[in-house]
């Protein structure tokens, strides 16, 4: 006998309870558990899980071990875990074709398995038939690796499985946009093989990147080769989405047990205290029974009303099994583990009683915990109603070996042979615990000594980047290419890290190779990409949330530190010569040691060295590399940090004389745009003068940035446009409308008459002459269109192909800050927005659908994330041939996706958001602001800077009033002339510019409030202005309107702003089925609502609020669609105050209520017939009822009512009065 307490003997217990539960089934050859003894399939996550036990017992044996019997015993059930978790490994390696091209695609049929053949190690089933995409499976044994691997486990033999590892961490990392099937393997749970994307998912994933990140998984025997990497943006942004989702599991599933693993054991994925109490409550109040939790609502598996002959449901069944769902006791045991970690002991005892009280025991004595309890057939009724009323019976698997593992594991720490800690040697469960505040360490480096020298004179001491040296600085694409080595391995095939874009937080550390230390300028400052970066304003508000960001998120050893780069191309210098003046102030405040409410401490890049976090670029040492990829390193480390190529040539030009003919393709790129504002805006405007000439006959187009001149530099290459006249010299015409003979012509008749009309050689000699960019811009336009991007010319005696000559137009076009030409050369080049798909995600997954293009023919809904590629095909082929709209689509994507994360509170209540649509508004607005056609509104639309555009937007989702002022930047020809910051060419060319226009977009003071709109509204016949004036004088104004006035114009606005954002009351949806319940169904100009969605769907469900949101979205005019929905908002009173008397046997056409209550309105108001006539909107509703408030005895709603009362059959008193309960 032992000499010593009974552990021995307990442990032995749960020894011999593991053989014979689960250990006994575990192959010999493969080393994986057999789903029963009957089915041989092994399902990775139920391996894992059910091994997670025999791991805590050898753990236990370790500890208390003081026999060499207890040591073997250890060093047994050691071994038997090694053996499963290498038979997991062989059985993905088998598929490493798969993993390879998942990490390029995320489809569903270039997956991992999600079971194998337990004999074999084989698949079992066929890609397509089983729902094989679960990125919470691969991701627990990737967490369950590295916590066994950091106990003492070696599981990882061969640098090749370490470069496999690697590459499934690839597959894992983009979790955050990749539906999946989820834990319960059925996606959307009508079980028709839709995925989802899942919360339990995601936190599964972001804990198994932090985990292993940094591991050696070699253990204590490892080197530099066998260490994985995680670069932190990828963890970070599973957080960002998962914190959005939660208590959410996804679109279908409102809350789902399995969120437990991710807020607890094993995961303990969730930072925020609040979030993951709330998960937990609402997991209890909603899921938890007397034999265990539910999954999820209306789970059908296994249900007495369920059909076993088919997987799939139809949609009305899933009301059946509401109420009768099966439980499962595994929960209880999760619940015992969670009490256990955070130290809850009321928590365990009472589920640990519930636990043992649904325990079967075996004729051996052995407690097993069966898989799930349901209610018998006969009992269902009384089930209905009166839940958890009825007894359930045990079904499915005795012992479920995934809750048979949890149970035991809870016995070893409950019986003191294990503390939690033990369980998890990677602290996972210290993720909550807070954290010291973040200081942002910042550095800025100059250009060239000149940016220096002007910054000294502001008192402002910053290093060049020759001057850091020996620490070298590099863009962020350049780390992109270094770890795109990362996990590359021949023999397997695998050809390493995706060339994704880095982000923020990686570029925030150093890297060491060799003895060289590295950094990297973050994305947002890399000119070379996207033209974001190109604006000043935008570049430092976007350097400011960079700041706040890695302050919330950073959670890496050492402090982050952040590289500004200031270039000649940020300097946009005024009179003197100066730095801008944001510029300056940001740099101020970054002195004072705060900036938007965060620490940062400024200084140069060397002092940093010992603060910041570094890490080793270890697998660049790999040999299996080869020669090649050593060069390619070699190259990146050993050249100097390459100069921005310049936009200008600097060398003299000689002037050749300009042709004063107009170019045959004038204006093309103007006739390419789309936008339209509002039909009967443009026809009152189009007797209106194009503001762009001023009383004193100077041309001012739009600008919205001031001028920028290059610096000087010898070593300017020479490029193939002549260094044209300022852009502003320039005079636009008026542009045709797009449906001109012109781009009917341009864009429709192919190789005819017309065409061959216009002689090529003609346009590439006046390409020669041209020193105008937009002549430069028509002829390329032209040429890139009809002769492809490859064709070759010859410009100044150079040969040249037509793309060179559209890269080159695109930097002088963001040289001169010449907004429109930037956007529609970068839709013709393609371009494609670095963080255009997480935008796109960040948008997505707060239950936010998407749409791209101009309604009502090319607008295209996204549903789900997408991987960059596909999502960009998607906006170019939506926006067609105006290509200015598909690069502006993917810059707002951008600024909402920004928004969404600082200030979710502006899309409350939108369910889609139709980025055409915004795009039209936006223009809509410019147009009554300015007093201008829609051509010319678009027009400024589009030459809006990036910084004004994001204003512009902000103001539209907030409702606030704003207003377009004008500046001039007055630039003296003499100082032009001999300005250091310009060229020997801007000295001959430049000597005309005396000023230019620029649009900049503010909000309005409390004072100015809805004075200006509603005076362009109040006289819609009226001569407009010929100008846009300097200054709007709110005083002046006032003086001319009165009160009423000042009203009107603004429910139409309002109006036409909710409805382009797609923004309905609170509780719309739910309300909206309670009206389809009461009667037959509703009609929405010809879409149809049945009566049946009620019983496929919950009020509260995802689902159905996106179903009303389709049929109001067939409605192409905002203003009609929001009349629609204050209709449908009448109906939900009258139902939500009828006490249940009313019942509708029909179908109600809400339009037909919106018809009857404009007439009635114009019956009241005695509007004469012409103006009737004359002041019909959209959808032939009067332009002042759309404007006319809802309130009020004379408002819409009341006019809704009175209509409602004479096409709906409602009961009357014996008067043939209503009894109206709305009021």
């Amino acid at each position: 006998m032992r000499n010593r307490s009974n552990s021995g003997v307990r442990l032995d217990y749960y020894q011999r309870l593991l053989n014979k539960t689960i250990l006994k089934f575990q192959n010999p050859v493969t080393g994986l558990l057999p789903s029963s003894e009957e089915n041989s399939h092994a399902w990775v996550r139920d391996n894992v899980y059910a091994i997670l036990s025999v791991w805590a017992l050898a753990l236990a044996y370790r500890k208390t071990a003081d026999l060499d019997e207890d040591r073997a015993k250890a060093y047994e059930l050691e071994q038997s875990v090694v053996k499963l978790m290498r038979g997991l490994l062989r059985c993905m390696m088998s598929q490493v074709e798969k993993l390879e091209k998942f990490k390029h695609t995320q489809h569903v049929n270039d997956c991992l398995h999600a079971k194998y053949c337990s004999k074999t190690g084989k698949t079992v089933v066929g890609d397509q038939a089983w729902g094989h995409l679960q990125i919470d499976a691969t991701s627990l044994f990737i967490l369950s690796l590295a916590q066994m691997t950091a106990s003492g486990l070696q599981i990882i033999f061969t640098l090749d499985e370490v470069s496999f590892v690697q590459n499934l961490i690839f597959y894992i990392e983009t979790a955050y946009r990749t539906p999946d099937y989820g834990i319960w393997e059925r996606g959307d749970k009508t079980n028709h093989g839709l995925p989802e994307l899942n919360s339990s998912s995601i936190g599964m994933a972001k804990a198994a990147l932090e985990a292993i990140n940094e591991l050696d998984l070699f253990g204590a025997r490892g080197g530099p080769l066998s260490v994985v990497h995680v670069l932190p943006d990828e963890a970070q942004q599973c957080q960002a989405i998962l914190l959005s989702m939660l208590p959410r599991e996804s679109n279908s599933k409102e809350i789902d047990a399995a969120l437990l693993t991710v807020i607890s054991f094993p995961a303990f994925a969730v930072d925020d205290l609040e979030k993951v109490e709330e998960t937990r409550e609402t997991i209890v109040s909603k899921l938890e029974g007397k034999y265990g939790f539910c999954r999820f609502l209306r789970d059908g598996y296994k249900t007495a009303r369920e059909d076993p002959n088919r997987l799939h449901y139809e949609p009305w069944e899933l009301q059946v099994f509401e109420r009768i769902e099966c439980q499962w006791p595994m929960f209880f045991a999760f619940f015992v583990l969670d009490g256990l970690f955070n130290g809850k002991e009321e928590q365990v005892k009472k589920y640990s009683e519930k636990l043992e009280s649904v325990m079967l025991k075996t004729d051996e004595g052995i407690n097993m915990i069966p898989e799930l309890y349901t209610v018998q057939k006969e009992k269902v009724e009384q089930e209905y109603r009166n839940p958890n009323s009825q007894k359930r019976d045990p079904i499915g698997k005795l012992p479920h070996r995934w809750g048979q593992s949890l149970y035991i594991m809870s016995k070893l720490v409950q019986e003191g042979f294990l503390s939690p800690g033990e369980l998890d040697p990677l602290n996972r469960r210290l993720v909550s615990e807070p954290k010291p505040d973040i200081v942002v360490q910042v550095v800025i480096l100059a250009e060239d000594d000149y940016i220096q020298g002007k910054l000294l004179e502001h008192d402002i001491k910053v290093q060049t980047m020759e001057e850091v040296r020996p620490l070298q600085v590099f863009p962020a694409r350049v780390l992109t290419q270094i770890y795109s080595l990362l996990g590359k391995n021949k023999k397997l095939g695998l050809t390493g890290r995706p060339k994704n874009e880095i982000g923020l937080l990686a570029t925030s550390k150093l890297y060491t190779f060799h003895d060289q230390i590295l950094a990297f300028i973050p994305q947002m400052a890399d000119e070379h990409q996207f033209y974001l970066p190109k604006d000043t304003h935008l570049k430092l508000d976007m350097f400011a949330n960079d700041v706040g960001s890695l302050s919330s998120y950073w959670s890496s050893l050492g402090r982050p530190l952040l590289i500004f780069p200031v270039s000649s191309n940020l300097n946009s210098l005024d009179v003197g010569h100066n730095p801008p003046g944001a510029l300056i102030g940001t740099i101020r405040k970054l002195q004072s040691g705060y900036i938007a409410g965060t620490r940062v401490h400024l200084g140069n890049l060397a002092d940093f060295v010992t603060t910041s976090c570094i890490t080793k670029l270890s697998f660049l040492r790999d040999p299996s590399h080869g020669e090649e990829v050593k060069n390619m390193i070699g190259d990146i480390f050993n050249r100097a940090p390459e100069a921005r190529p310049r936009l200008l040539s600097s060398t003299r030009i000689k002037m050749r004389p300009r042709s004063h003919s107009k170019s045959s393709v004038h204006g093309i790129v103007r006739r390419s745009r789309s936008i339209q504002v509002d039909p009967a805006q443009a026809k009152e405007r189009s007797s209106s003068q194009s503001y762009h000439e001023q009383e004193n006959g100077v041309p001012i187009p739009p600008r919205s940035q001031d001028v920028e001149f290059p610096i000087q530099r010898p070593s300017s290459p020479s490029l193939h446009l002549k260094g044209s006249l300022h852009p502003l010299t320039y005079s636009h015409q008026s542009p045709c409308s797009s449906s001109s003979p012109q781009l009917f012509h341009f864009f429709h008749q192919g190789a005819t008459k017309q065409e061959n009309a216009i002689n090529v050689n003609e346009l590439v000699e006046q390409l020669n002459n041209s020193e105008v960019l937009h002549e430069q811009a028509d002829i390329i336009h032209y040429l890139y269109l009809h002769k492809g991007p490859d064709w070759e010319i010859t410009i100044d005696g150079k040969k040249c192909c037509i793309k060179e000559l559209l890269v080159e137009l695109y930097e002088k076009a963001g040289h001169w800050k010449h907004w429109g030409l930037v956007r529609h050369t970068a839709g013709l080049l393609k371009k494609r927005v670095e963080e255009l798909a997480l935008a796109a995600t960040d948008l997505l997954v707060r239950q936010k659908q998407l749409s791209v293009g101009l309604p009502p023919d090319r607008e295209r809904v996204i549903m789900r994330p997408l991987p960059p590629d596909d999502l960009a095909r998607i906006i170019f082929d939506a926006c067609g041939e105006d290509l200015s709209t598909a690069s502006l689509t993917q810059e707002l994507l951008i600024y909402l996706a920004m928004f969404i994360r600082t200030e979710p509170k502006l899309f409350n209540e939108m369910l889609r958001l139709r980025v055409g649509l915004i795009i039209q508004v936006m223009a809509s607005e410019l147009a009554r602001t300015l007093k201008c056609s829609g051509d010319e509104a678009s027009d400024h639309l589009l030459n809006l800077s990036p910084f004004e555009m994001k204003t512009l937007l902000h103001h539209i989702l907030s409702g606030k009033e704003f207003i377009i002022s004008t500046g001039t930047l007055i630039r003296p020809s003499h100082e032009v002339g001999r300005s250091k910051w310009s060229t020997d060419l801007d000295s001959d060319e430049h000597t005309n510019v005396e000023d230019e226009c620029r649009l900049s977009v503010s909000t309005k003071k409390v004072g100015e409030e809805a004075t200006e709109f509603a005076k362009l509204s109040r006289k819609p016949h009226a001569k407009m202005q010929k100008s846009i004036p300097r200054h709007i004088d709110p005083t002046d104004l006032e003086k001319e309107d009165d009160q009423e006035s000042d009203r009107q114009g603004q429910w139409l606005r309002r109006r036409r702003l909710d409805g382009a954002l797609n923004r309905v009351p609170v509780g719309f949806y739910p309300r909206v089925w309670k009206v389809l319940k009461m009667c037959h169904g509703l009609v929405i100009e010809g879409q149809h609502l049945p009566h049946s969605l009620t019983r496929e769907m919950t009020p509260g469900e995802f689902k159905f609020a996106l179903h009303v949101e389709m049929v109001l979205n067939k409605i192409p005019q905002p203003e009609y669609r929001q009349l629609m929905v204050e209709a449908l908002m009448v109906l939900t009173l009258m139902t939500e105050n009828d006490n249940n008397k009313l019942s509708f046997p029909t179908l109600i056409h809400v339009d037909k209520i919106v018809q009857a209550a404009n007439a009635i309105y114009l019956k009241d108001q005695e509007i004469p017939s012409d103006v009737v006539e004359h002041a019909k909107g959209a959808a032939g509703i009067c332009l002042h009822f759309y404007d006319t408030a809802p309130s009020g005895r004379f408002g819409t709603m009341s006019y809704l009512c009175r209509a409602l009362a004479t096409i709906l059959p409602i009961p009357v008193d014996k008067d043939a009065n209503v009894d109206c309960a709305i009021s």
